[in-house]
């Protein structure tokens, strides 16, 4: 994501002025442009400017106590390019990194969509956990990183870590809904996949019971997996945050979630309740590290943020 954010606005004419104010007294906003009675649904002006993205958050809180959202709208968008000595004087004179600035509207905007309940949603965790069933099976680790890979689960976690930190109940029932959904039908699916894959000759008990070095630890809980969850999680965090998603893959890779559900599921099909209790301890081990560490990353970014701007105001008079 570029460090410049272009918003476009519709206001209601008599909001226009306020709101044109509002932005010149803005820190690190440029290329301002009024259209009167441009808009037609819902009627207004549109008004729109290039912003630092470290301040974009504080103005937007600010057109939020206009009530601009409801009123008319507020849209935020990347910009990828922008040749331009006014924004990069802009970008100067905006408090603090573009890099550690949270926009929350946006990430909660995106934990909403991710943490949906959805059909597709629910394919690829069930997918993801058949792909590690055949990988605990075989004790074949490259599936095992595979099935990390496709697994969805990190987006209900992010939701939960935002709505504990944003105070939104309706966020965290949504995502704490998609998670154990997801996984209880991924198992229940999997503990069939496994019954017909032994039917058929594919699966046997023996590749459960037998000698594991490779996938032996999605069963085997210890305080390391919580260290490496915890890790995950503050990884991921950041990853969403400052928009550097391509480290959500190696996040995702890194923690034991999807491979200790299908573990757990094989040892379900199989009669076995050593591992899966352990494959079921080692799950909600990993749940637990990601939101306790997710939660605290957020809660840390909010109180330095905050800090930061307080010694050094977005906006002029705030």
């Amino acid at each position: 994501m570029g460090a410049m954010l272009h918003l476009r606005l519709i206001t209601p004419a008599e909001k226009t002025d306020e709101v044109v104010r509002l932005i010149e007294k803005t820190v690190g906003t440029t290329h301002l442009v009024v259209l009167p009675g441009a808009a037609r649904e819902p009627a207004g002006d549109v008004v729109q400017c290039d912003v630092a993205r470290e301040a974009c958050d504080e103005l937007i809180g600010a057109l939020q106590r206009l009530d601009l959202e409801r009123t008319g709208s507020i849209t935020v968008e990347n910009i990828d390019l922008s040749l331009s000595r006014r924004a990069d004087r802009a970008e100067e004179e905006a408090p603090g990194e573009a890099a550690d600035a949270v926009l929350w509207e946006q990430l909660t905007e995106a934990t909403q969509e991710e943490s949906a309940l959805s059909v597709t949603y629910v394919a690829f965790i069930t997918l993801a956990t058949m792909i590690a069933a055949c990988g605990v099976v075989l004790d074949n680790a490259i599936l095992i990183v595979g099935a990390m890979a496709v697994g969805p689960e990190f987006g209900p976690l992010t939701g939960i870590c935002t709505a504990l930190v944003q105070r939104r109940p309706r966020l965290a029932l949504r995502s704490a809904t998609a998670l154990l959904v997801g996984f209880a039908a991924a198992m229940a699916v999997t503990v069939c996949f496994s019954l017909f894959m032994d039917a058929v000759g594919q699966f046997h008990r023996s590749g459960l019971e037998g000698a594991r070095p490779s996938t032996a630890f999605v069963y085997a809980p210890d305080a390391f997996s919580f260290v490496v969850a915890m890790l995950a999680g503050i990884a991921g965090i950041l990853s969403l945050t400052s928009a550097k998603s391509g480290a959500l893959v190696g996040v995702a890779i890194s923690v034991t979630t999807v491979p200790a559900a299908a573990n757990a599921a094989v040892a379900l099909a199989y009669g076995d309740p050593g591992q899966t209790a352990g494959s079921t301890k080692q799950l909600l081990l990993n749940l637990l590290g990601i939101v306790l560490a997710g939660t605290l990353t957020l809660l840390a970014q909010k109180w330095l943020w905050a800090r930061q701007r307080r010694q050094r105001p977005n906006v002029e008079g705030a």
